[in-house]
């Protein structure tokens, strides 16, 4: 009876020491998130804008930054450029086609620490129905109790798709960069 016991007692020890990872929602109904874009106009300046409605969550571990996961939902027809008429051009079928693809994924794969708060993180963005692999450059912004009571993390990260790669032609450089700004509270 002792050793099952014992035997039970270190178990539970060994789980609650493995449950490191805090899990958080991205706070979008406070807008203290964001994920803009831009690509070059002709190649002589740059378009931007942003994506103004997605929803998400992320585990974040502190001592095994490794073990972190991150899944984000994009409304790619929220597309906002700051133009109506070029926004409902980007959203046709000549680009974007959201009548047939409305939305657009990110759930990660893996989280390599590069050590100082920042990471890569790897995972699979699917966009107009096409899913590859993409890297994102990510860093911690900062973490914290909040003045409601709660406790929230913010991260940054930039990536540059290859456009192309998923169907979607935009000259002359077929590049899109990505910035991401997260911030998500601790359920």
């Amino acid at each position: 009876m002792k050793v099952l016991l014992r035997t039970l007692l270190l178990g539970c020890l060994v789980a609650a020491g493995s449950v490191q990872a805090d899990e958080y929602v991205i706070d979008t109904r406070g807008a203290h998130a964001g994920i803009q874009f831009k690509f070059k106009h002709l190649g002589i300046s740059w378009l931007v804008g942003r994506f103004n409605t997605f929803d998400g969550k992320f585990s974040y571990d502190e001592s095994d930054i490794g073990k972190s996961k991150i899944a984000v939902n994009i409304d790619v027809t929220s597309l906002d450029s700051n133009h109506a008429e070029r926004d409902k051009h980007l959203r046709s079928d000549d680009f974007l086609d959201v009548a047939k693809h409305p939305d657009a994924s990110f759930v990660s794969t893996r989280v390599i620490d590069q050590g100082d708060g920042k990471a890569i993180v790897y995972g699979l963005f699917t966009l107009m129905g096409v899913s590859k692999e993409i890297a994102i450059n990510a860093n911690i912004v900062g973490k914290g109790e909040d003045p409601w009571g709660g406790y929230r993390a913010g991260f940054e990260g930039t990536t540059i798709l290859k456009t192309e790669e998923f169907g979607l032609a935009l000259p002359p450089t077929n590049e899109v960069e990505l910035a991401l700004y997260i911030e998500g509270i601790r359920q």
